[in-house]
């Protein structure tokens, strides 16, 4: 964290230039008072500044990028992030080559670096932040991808009168096979098992 310290006629001079040094704004910087200012004697001789301490307050989705900046440099990877508000929270969509490795099989690395980056950015946020991590909207195309087989696992269902059992995931892919098939009109579906191994069924209602 950014800690400097600053001198001024009296502790609201000193404050105001710390902040104009950090080129920040007053609620984002802590203040810490380490000498109050002395008219000395006479009001002339030996008269002293007020001095204090200002500490940077980091900004959430700032620490958020700079974890995933430091993540990226010890894969050797050049990735930019773009920022965008969304429904319930923010999203970071990396953009680069290699972007593989940051995705994994099925999201699962992906998944793990969303769930540090919201460790992040929490722990310096005074109100809850919600980040959602994509890469190259992986994300998008994968709901699309679950979407379409959420449909044709659901006519093999009535086609076969046999329950279907996905293959384990994450409770985010489950929650989009039960959102596609929820108003189906012949098929139900409900997960089972535990964690990491629990499943979405679909079965003839």
């Amino acid at each position: 964290m950014k800690k400097i310290v600053v001198s001024g006629k009296t502790v609201d001079d000193a404050v105001k230039a710390g902040i104009a040094q950090l080129k920040t704004k007053e609620d984002r910087v802590k203040v810490v008072v380490l000498e109050q200012p002395s008219k000395g004697l006479f009001g002339l001789i030996g008269t002293k500044d007020a001095k204090v301490e200002l500490e940077l307050i980091p900004d959430a989705l700032e620490e958020a990028e700079l974890f995933l900046q430091n993540v990226f440099r010890t894969m050797d990877l050049e990735v930019t992030i773009e920022q965008q508000v969304i429904k319930d929270g923010i999203l970071l969509n990396m953009n680069g080559s290699d972007l593989g490795m940051l995705i994994g099989r099925r999201g699962q690395t992906l998944d793990a670096l969303q769930y540090l980056a919201n460790i992040v950015a929490n722990r310096y946020s005074s109100s809850h932040v919600r980040i959602t991590l994509d890469a190259e909207r992986f994300r998008e195309r994968r709901r699309k991808t679950l979407e379409d087989l959420a449909v044709r696992l659901a006519e093999r269902v009535i086609r076969s009168k046999k329950e279907v059992v996905l293959e384990p995931m994450s409770s985010q892919e489950r929650k989009v096979i039960h959102a596609r098939l929820q108003d189906h009109s012949r098929v139900k579906t409900y997960s089972k098992g535990e964690e990491p191994n629990r499943r979405v069924v679909i079965v003839l209602k």
